[in-house]
């Protein structure tokens, strides 16, 4: 069984069956079918695996919105980290800057 799609609207449109004595000819239709059966195999083949990429492609772009997302907060939060200043980081800077001067009188 083919994977390709063979017919056109236009095949389909054109498509001439040659007649019998009784209609038209029993082994051609059902070979025309079985063109149609496979074709519209191959157009459900192709619908899901395009279904199924859609579907990948939209829980990979949630997941980057969730990674954003995130990134964001921590930005932010660096941000305000660096804004903020605590009792420990003034006590730091008192002592570097006594290291500083008794550092120097030592001397």
């Amino acid at each position: 069984m083919k994977n390709e799609v063979v017919l056109t609207p236009e095949t389909l449109l054109n498509w001439d069956f040659k007649i019998d004595a009784r209609g038209y000819r029993p082994q051609e239709v059902d070979k025309a079918l079985d063109i149609v059966i496979s074709d519209y195999k191959a157009y459900d083949r192709k619908v899901k695996a395009l279904e199924d990429r859609i579907a990948s492609l939209n829980e990979e772009i949630l997941d980057l919105k969730h990674q954003l997302r995130s990134a964001n907060e921590r930005e932010e939060l660096y941000k305000n980290r660096d804004k903020e200043i605590t009792n420990l980081d003034i006590l730091k800077r008192i002592s570097d800057l006594e290291k500083i001067i008794y550092g120097k009188k030592d001397e």
